[in-house]
């Protein structure tokens, strides 16, 4: 059974989009903002972008918690290929892509107070995006309860 991995930018809607998308399946969620270390916790927040260096071990957390099941729905940013396929080593990983203008994102950041995550980081999360050629595409202007139907009947169709 596959894994399911709902990935963008931050602001872009990945973690309401996973929830929801988990609830429709009865599948366990992992959020990544679960599973980073304060050190990258208090980096964000200070509004300096994370290396790879400080990545690495978060995506393995997140591998590890996944791996723990059959499958599941996570939400993490995953914006380069290289996090992609380390997060999914090991597991049947499917990832959905929530996409969405710059603009919009932004907007978004800036409405979602006391979260650690600083708006400021918006651009550079864009500059590193490598977008994923074989995932689902879900254009984030579109509803977020069509948005997990559309993942959870992707799941459906790879059992």
């Amino acid at each position: 059974m596959a894994h399911l991995i709902v990935m963008g930018v931050a602001g872009s809607g990945k973690s309401t989009i996973g929830r929801r998308t988990a609830a429709l399946l009865g599948w366990p969620y992992f959020d990544g903002d679960d599973y980073h270390g304060a050190a990258n916790v208090a980096k964000m927040a200070a509004g300096i972008a994370l290396t790879d260096e400080d990545r690495w071990p978060w995506l393995d957390r997140m591998n590890a918690a996944m791996a723990g099941q059959p499958h599941s729905v996570a939400a993490a940013s995953c914006l380069r290929q290289a996090y992609r396929e380390r997060i999914a080593c090991g597991l049947d990983v499917r990832f959905a892509f929530a996409n969405g203008e710059k603009a919009l994102v932004a907007a978004r950041l800036a409405a979602r107070p006391g979260h650690f995550f600083d708006p400021r980081l918006n651009d550079s999360q864009f500059a590193i995006l490598e977008p994923p050629k074989d995932a689902l595409a879900l254009d984030i202007r579109a509803p977020v309860e069509e948005l997990a139907r559309a993942c959870a009947d992707w799941m459906r169709s790879a059992a």
